[in-house]
């Protein structure tokens, strides 16, 4: 066994557990969606600290946030990470599309040549990525074990002292906090399609259909990851439809209080308000769902291949209608 610290320096990378200003501002942006995919570190062996043969290995993806999350808990430890080349996405979506798998995993033990560098034979995961790696095939490929560390990387001092996870570490948590955190990439997402529809409806239609247009898009990118505990029904979309129909009704009510139209003029109003909000608010409640813990990728198919056709129906036949009603004023 070669010194490890001796050991081939151009495959072996230096980091540090230090997050500079660059690197928070550069989180600030990636958080905003800016150039979203391009937050990538280099994939490879790293080293941090002075590590030994025997330090341990730690296993994280190449998406910035997530090495810098890592290495910024790795305070006043010596160790190496084994950075996978996930293209930039985090741990927990590469797993689930398989970047963060199997395969890549072994193909950087090898490429790393990391038998060479330390004595033991034991790689610490995250859990998120678990769902991406057969343990076995990479024990009977490499002869490393897999460790399952935590869920959180602030939890690995504590978890280091036994190697045990308690049930605590264990827990997913999806708090307000996480919750967030989701909005504002999101809304840079949308924010500029939803300017000019509510332009567009503003000359066509006035103010009133002007509003309920940004009200069901804010209702679904900022009130939805809000209220997502308390929504009622499993699916997103069902909870998007409740949403959106709590967003039209003030407009469906101010149609009938505040219009000098005939009432079945209000009626086709009121209807296209019902079609359309909720249909747009369900719609992008769907952009959550691989962004919490309360969905599985054969339940979001599913949920897709029921709930989207109904949305389509819905948001074609208010907008056919809202066009008629149009058509019938002008002449």
């Amino acid at each position: 066994m070669q010194d490890s610290e001796n050991y081939n320096p151009v495959r072996i990378k230096t980091t540090t557990c230090e997050i500079t200003f660059a690197n928070r501002w550069d989180h600030f942006l990636a958080r905003l969606g800016i150039k979203r995919n391009e937050r990538r570190v280099e994939p490879g062996l790293y080293k941090i600290g002075n590590p030994t043969s025997e330090s341990p290995v730690f296993v994280t993806a190449n998406y910035r946030l997530s090495f810098d999350a890592l290495r910024s808990n790795l305070s006043g430890i010596d160790g190496y990470i084994l950075v996978l080349n996930t293209f930039g996405i985090n741990i927990w979506c590469a797993a689930g599309k398989g970047t963060f798998g199997t395969g890549e995993l072994i193909r950087q033990i090898n490429e790393t040549e990391l038998l060479k560098v330390i004595d033991h034979k034991k790689l610490i995961l995250p859990q998120l990525g678990a769902a991406g790696v057969s343990a076995h095939r990479v024990k009977n490929q490499t002869g490393f074990n897999i460790e399952y560390g935590p869920v959180f990387a602030n939890d690995l001092k504590d978890y280091l002292k036994t190697h045990l996870a308690t049930p605590e570490m264990r827990k997913v948590k999806f708090s307000l906090k996480d919750r967030f955190v989701l909005i504002p990439v999101e809304l840079t997402h949308f924010i500029l399609p939803m300017a000019l529809a509510a332009v567009m409806v503003y000359f066509i239609s006035g103010y009133l259909p002007m509003l309920s247009i940004i009200a069901a898009t804010l209702a679904g990118v900022v009130l939805f990851p809000i209220l997502l505990p308390w929504l009622p029904t499993a699916d997103f979309s069902s909870k998007g439809f409740i949403l959106g129909v709590l967003i039209a009704s003030p407009f469906i009510f101010l149609t009938f209080t505040n219009s000098s139209s005939g009432i079945w003029q209000k009626a086709g109003i009121s209807l296209s308000y019902f079609l359309i909000l909720p249909a747009v608010t369900a719609f992008l409640t769907l952009n959550f769902t691989g962004s919490t813990t309360f969905t599985s990728r054969s339940g979001v198919e599913k949920e897709i291949f029921t709930y989207f056709p109904i949305m389509v129906w819905m948001f074609g036949i208010g907008l056919l209608l809202s066009l008629s009603l149009i058509f019938t004023n002008l002449f």
